[in-house]
């Protein structure tokens, strides 16, 4: 099975946002964006979704803190 062009962009994403650990709101949401852009999401998609979420559901990767609330 070959892999599709959005979905070796989402992969590429995924490892660049759990490289460090932590994932950044902006990184999350351009991986969603990156999923949803073509309006479907493929077995191979999912799964990477489904792999990213487990990582932050474990703690494995976790959400970088925002800035917002700094003075």
């Amino acid at each position: 099975m070959a892999i599709s062009e959005s979905s070796e962009r989402l992969r590429k994403a995924i490892i660049k946002a759990i490289d460090d650990h932590v994932i950044t709101r902006e990184e999350y949401d351009e991986i969603i964006e990156i999923s949803m852009e073509d309006g479907f999401i493929d077995a191979q998609e999912r799964a990477l979704l489904s792999q990213l979420q487990q990582m932050i559901e474990h703690k494995e990767v976790k959400f970088a803190r925002s800035d917002n609330n700094k003075s």
